[in-house]
């Protein structure tokens, strides 16, 4: 996945608890319909969440409606975070304090190429990556970037901005991370950091900020990476979550906590409007919710087709732009080149 991203950058309402009765698990349905498919009608949208969900959880049967007692316990603790006065930001486990210093400097023209290097220099992450990046980005492959002061001039402030946001948001599992943190927890920031390519390449054409559009993709999961802490704590029976009902209350929650947590990072508005409106409350979309909600949908399309979990159907397309459905079987096709390439 890094590599593929180095050539892209190159080229609710009150808490609504659930109540298990002794002896019965209840049926409960979502708390919110799926949103709609904006200025684009999408037959598979549904189809394709669930697959999504059914692929994270590894789960083939989606026909239990009922909820588990332990996916009520996980439920609750989330709606819990959700409605409490903290974001939930201090579980997300990454962002380190410095990243979010970087973000604000990169949003200047004025940026100071020097400080920014001091900055990265203390994140031993970042150094890393920056300098990993840079070499990449070099035509010449017998001079190696070692300093991140070069780096940071070669890769310049768009790359920069791009590559910080995205290890801010690729949180740190060791070997101490449960099953879930463990498991799912890569395949989201997989399906995050394709989305938010594709918000980058479509931005600029529909006339929105290429940077935000790039962090909505990132941000929108953020929720998901707290979740993921609470299953770890709640579920001692991984077999025990992964229901339909469970996957939509944990989609809808996770949204609700990833713009609370945008709202402590100071993220921009557009942005957070972006991923409210994924929620399916909004009667109109505003251009980056609308680019948000095509690029999610055909980034767990392309996952999917991948994990043999769908056919890579014309129709799944149906509805939407051309530039849409361009930049699908573009990004399809630099993807399939990288894995071909490697050794």
């Amino acid at each position: 996945m890094h590599q593929w991203l180095q050539r892209l950058f190159s080229a609710f309402s009150e808490p609504r608890f659930f109540q298990a009765q002794p002896g019965a698990v209840p049926l409960v349905m979502p708390a919110r319909p799926a949103p709609p498919a904006p200025d684009a009608t999408i037959a598979y949208r549904d189809d394709v969440s669930a697959a999504y969900y059914g692929w994270l959880f590894d789960r083939q049967d989606d026909s239990n409606l009922e909820l588990t007692p332990q996916e009520i316990d996980v439920i609750n603790a989330l709606e819990a975070v959700v409605h409490s006065k903290q974001s939930g930001a201090a579980l997300v486990g990454r962002l380190p304090g410095v990243i979010p210093q970087l973000l604000q400097s990169l949003r200047s023209d004025n940026f100071s190429g020097t400080q920014i290097a001091r900055k990265i220099s203390s994140d031993v992450v970042l150094v890393a990556a920056v300098i990993r990046l840079a070499n990449s980005a070099m035509q010449n492959r017998n001079n190696t970037i070692t300093s991140v002061e070069h780096a940071v001039i070669v890769i310049g402030q768009e790359g920069l901005r791009q590559l910080v946001a995205t290890v801010a948001f690729r949180p740190i599992v060791d070997l101490k991370s449960g099953h879930f943190t463990r498991t799912l927890m890569p395949r989201i920031q997989n399906q995050s950091e394709r989305c938010a390519i594709a918000n980058r390449v479509l931005a600029e054409q529909l006339g929105i900020d290429p940077f935000q559009a790039f962090l909505c993709g990132l941000v929108q999961n953020v929720g998901l990476v707290v979740s993921l802490r609470m299953m770890d704590k709640i579920a001692k029976d991984k077999r025990q979550l992964g229901s339909a009902v469970f996957c939509a209350s944990l989609a809808y929650n996770a949204r609700l906590l990833a713009c609370s947590i945008g709202r402590e990072w100071h993220f921009p508005d557009a942005v957070i409007v972006a991923i409210e409106e994924q929620l399916g409350s909004h009667v109109s979309y505003s251009p980056l919710g609308r680019l948000l909600s095509m690029t999610d949908y055909f980034s767990k399309v392309r996952i999917l087709v991948q994990q043999s979990r769908l056919a890579d159907d014309p129709d799944l397309f149906q509805g939407l732009p051309d530039p849409v459905q361009r930049c699908y079987l573009t990004l399809s096709a630099l993807e399939e080149n990288t894995r071909h390439e490697r050794p």
